[in-house]
């Protein structure tokens, strides 16, 4: 199936149009998940800008973003002079003070367009969508980058609508040769709410699958606890059994024995005078 744009360029071409088309999301055909919380794809102005008359020389098209707002449709992409705007990303806010230029490429001509039938050759799929398609916001690192080197392409901001304009440029003199009007306002998408996450099999909410993140995970840390009071007991098995074995030494050590000689008797303790059984049974003697 031909892009939008091819369509829409054959039946300006058939009625005389001018460049009087808007830049369109995507067809599903391409970018089933479109747009995303931080990208739009959008499909390239093929066939559109030499449908009022024949193009010579170089030329590039450049794509304009702007954050949607009262004047963004009316808003303008070059000077007095018809030179082409060379604002960033940073100096416009991301596009709320005013539109920046997200990318620039090759005009290429209808009769030079990659056939669509080999889009499903994986091989050259990325080829081909390269060639009918450019995606808003696909560079995640120019803005912290500092050997970055040309045109930053940023991720837009989740749910927030944008205008998008395309610019044909003579490279040749540098100025405006033609461009579209401003697109329609372009959402991306919204995060999911927390509680709305869809968990089936089930349906459980967010926080039910907190719940059971953590519940899944307990058996693991009683596991580990359980190791580790183990290891402790251990610890103080050992620790007793040393302190045993020192203690059974010291009482050996403490009584030695000398060979030759006889233990001190107990009876020899009582250094006292000898009592006499006179005096101890008078009465019996008597």
């Amino acid at each position: 199936m031909p892009p939008l744009w091819a369509l829409l360029a054959l039946g300006g071409l058939q009625l005389g149009w001018t460049v009087n088309l808007q830049p369109q999301l995507a067809s599903v055909t391409f970018a089933t998940n479109n747009p995303t919380l931080t990208t739009v794809a959008l499909e390239k102005p093929l066939c559109v800008f030499d449908s009022s008359e024949p193009l010579t020389g170089t030329f590039e098209v450049y794509l304009y973003v702007m954050v949607d707002s009262a004047s963004s449709r009316n808003a303008s992409v070059q000077d007095s002079s018809k030179t082409p705007l060379s604002s960033t990303f940073q100096q416009t806010q991301g596009g709320r003070t005013g539109p920046y230029k997200a990318a620039a490429f090759d005009l290429t001509p209808c009769s030079d367009l990659p056939s669509l039938d080999a889009a499903g050759d994986v091989t050259q799929a990325s080829e081909i969508l390269s060639a009918y398609l450019v995606r808003v916001g696909s560079n995640g690192t120019c803005l912290w980058d500092p050997n970055f080197q040309g045109l930053c392409n940023p991720p837009l901001s989740a749910a927030t609508e944008y205008r998008f304009k395309y610019v044909l440029v003579n490279m040749s003199t540098g100025l405006v040769q033609d461009q579209t009007l401003w697109s329609d306002p372009i959402r991306t998408n919204r995060p999911t709410p927390y509680a709305a996450i869809d968990t089936w099999p089930g349906r459980r909410s967010g926080g039910m699958i907190v719940i059971t993140s953590i519940l899944g995970s307990l058996p693991f840390f009683l596991l580990v606890g359980f190791a580790g009071a183990i290891l402790l007991s251990l610890l103080d098995m050992g620790a007793s059994d040393g302190e045993t074995t020192h203690d059974s030494q010291i009482t050996q050590e403490a009584v030695p024995k000398s060979l030759g000689t006889s233990e001190p008797s107990y009876t020899s303790v009582s250094r006292g005078p000898p009592l006499d059984r006179a005096e101890v049974f008078p009465k019996l003697q008597d």
